[in-house]
């Protein structure tokens, strides 16, 4: 299979270079932040008029796959990234501490809808299923992630995060202009369904703002002396491990409690999958001002572009098992038919 690199991925390489060449310094990154700010809001005020209750009420007649979904995006992701956090204390040249609190918050992330629902279609799987509980994720994510995020810095005895200040930053830029969406969706509902193409590539620029301000920010602040090459590395085979991880335990408990082959794919990709689009605006939000924030928002980059494109292989593999499984079933029902 030949993989190609999307062009959203170049646009993002490109805006860590950029940022590592000219970063946007003074008045002018001060600015930048502002419009980050304001552009956040808005991203989810339309978030909050585009989503449909009924995608979230119309999941509940599946609850064990949304709560098999949700145990492994809030349960046993944030517990898998807690050992990988340590090695920052006795082995800091290859985990610097922003770099382990960025798997934490990794690990605490809700679920990709896009990409999850995306390759779930592509695979043939339980797209229904997809859909509610990728948007029940990222709505109930808003909520919980920040609440994870202090549990897993507590638990790991870090201590550079103000829950105080990062939960009215949350009310006031993410659920405020979400619920203030949802409350107009009678009158933008229709505007935002005909015009798809145009909020997903809003959805891409708000995201390529807030890389580029961010290392911007970080490279002014010394993150590529700060983090050594070592590090990198470390960040990038972590990524793959986490991912493959999650995917085989997805499978392995899909499997034991009896769910089909559609119901499989659902799990595994919105089970292992972590939502870039929701990570970045808040983290934004949580760590606004930070100095390392650079190196904190690394990991999920590194993740969203390995699932993409090992998502793209398994999504076919998928598909090609499921329309074998589904043509076996229809041979099977015809000579049924002719013996009976």
């Amino acid at each position: 299979m030949k993989l190609r690199v999307d062009t959203f991925t170049l646009l993002l390489l490109g805006a860590i270079v950029l940022a590592s060449f000219l970063p946007v310094k003074g008045d002018a990154a001060d600015l930048l932040a502002t419009i980050g700010t304001l552009a956040v809001a808005l991203l989810f005020f339309f978030h909050g008029a585009a989503l449909s209750r009924d995608q979230i009420i119309a999941g509940a007649t599946h609850w064990r796959l949304h709560i098999l979904i949700t145990s492994l995006t809030f349960v046993f992701f944030p517990l898998a990234v807690l050992p990988i956090n340590s090695i920052s204390n006795f082995a800091p040249q290859w985990m610097p501490a922003d770099l382990g609190l960025g798997f934490l918050y990794l690990g605490v992330l809700p679920s990709a809808v896009s990409s999850s629902i995306a390759y779930t279609a592509m695979a043939r799987g339980n797209v229904p299923a997809a859909i509610c509980s990728a948007a029940a994720s990222n709505v109930f994510g808003m909520m919980l992630t920040p609440f994870l995020l202090l549990l897993v810095v507590s638990t790991s005895g870090g201590s550079n995060f103000s829950v105080a200040e990062a939960l009215k930053d949350i009310m006031l830029q993410l659920l405020l202009p979400f619920a203030a969406g949802h409350a107009l969706r009678p009158l933008l509902g229709g505007f935002l369904a005909r015009n798809e193409g145009l909020m997903s590539r809003y959805d891409q620029c708000v995201i390529w703002l807030i890389v580029y301000s961010a290392f911007s920010h970080s490279v002014e602040s010394g993150l590529w002396q700060n983090l050594p090459v070592p590090a990198i590395v470390l960040a990038v085979v972590l990524c793959f491990a986490l991912l493959g991880f999650f995917m085989l335990m997805a499978r392995f408990l899909v499997r034991r409690f009896g769910f089909s082959l559609e119901d499989e794919a659902a799990v595994v990709f919105c089970g292992s999958k972590k939502s870039l689009a929701s990570g970045l605006p808040m983290a934004k939000v949580l760590f606004s001002g930070h100095p390392g924030f650079g190196m904190i928002v690394l990991p999920i980059m590194c993740y969203n572009q390995i699932q993409v494109i090992v998502g793209a292989i398994l999504a076919k593999k998928y598909r090609e098992k499921i329309e074998a499984a589904s043509a076996t079933a229809s041979h099977a029902t015809e000579k049924g038919r002719q013996n009976g």
